[in-house]
């Protein structure tokens, strides 16, 4: 076996390398990545239409926000499909006594009390990266995970009971359905206002001293706030379920 993993590893390898002189040179201008106009308009425009200078994210919560308000549907159905398969409900199987029993151990000082300092920390930088995410590289899927994280490394320090005081189960699914709807909120809210669905830019009735343009950005905010909130609910639920086993009782 050893063998046929060593020469499929060899072959797909040498697929990819011999693939990459196809491709274009860093920084082509004649690329189809660059020259395709589409392409042209994002990079020329984006600036001039929505007042966001960070053009990923303009491309996913903007121009393509269809595409990604359902990635976060398909992130919180794989979080459902997790529970589905592994939470378990009342006492499990009763399982053989092992004979020798092992204490559980006391949480370390040490590991507990760098966990108390660097989580308000980590949890701060997550909603740096979220609210900056449309200025700046970041976004709710990047600061979603990072404060998604951020309990999860409580879990570890402490145990899966103490992460679950502050983020409990029924918690949990409420926040992920609520990024879902806080996404969807704003396509519903501008076709009551007669437009398309998703159109941030008639969205500025609702935001004093805001143009079309900077409803736009606003509304980006916005809508990453509800991604942040689907997938750091997910995350620490799809923790919570793979290291307890689904009873959520103990954890790693």
């Amino acid at each position: 076996m050893k063998i046929l993993g060593l020469i499929a590893v060899i072959l797909t390898g040498g697929l990819l390398l011999s693939a990459v002189h196809d491709f274009p040179d860093w920084g082509d201008t004649t690329s189809p990545a660059n020259s395709y106009r589409l392409s042209q308009y994002y990079i020329t425009e984006t600036i001039h239409v929505t007042a966001v200078p960070n053009m990923v994210t303009a491309v996913l919560a903007d121009f393509r926000g269809y595409d990604t308000m359902f990635e976060t549907v398909v992130i919180f159905t794989a979080g459902i499909a997790i529970i589905g398969v592994l939470r378990r409900y009342g006492p499990g199987p009763k399982l053989a006594a092992p004979k020798e029993t092992i204490s559980k151990e006391k949480p370390d000082l040490i590991i507990t009390t760098t966990c108390r300092l660097l989580i308000p920390i980590i949890q701060i930088f997550a909603l740096y990266v979220i609210a900056h995410g449309h200025h700046s590289p970041g976004g709710g899927f990047q600061g979603g995970v990072i404060f998604g994280a951020s309990f999860i490394l409580l879990a570890v320090a402490k145990d899966l009971q103490t992460a679950q005081k502050w983020v409990p189960e029924k918690r949990v699914l409420k926040l992920a359905v609520i990024g879902i709807l806080i996404y969807a909120g704003f396509g519903l809210v501008a076709m009551l206002f007669g437009s398309n669905f998703l159109d941030y830019s008639v969205l500025h009735p609702l935001m004093p001293a805001t143009d079309s343009i900077m409803a736009r950005s606003h509304s980006m905010l916005g809508v990453e706030i509800g991604v942040a909130f689907t997938v750091t609910a997910i995350m620490f639920s799809i923790y919570s379920n793979l290291a307890s086993g689904g009873d959520l009782k103990e954890g790693l």
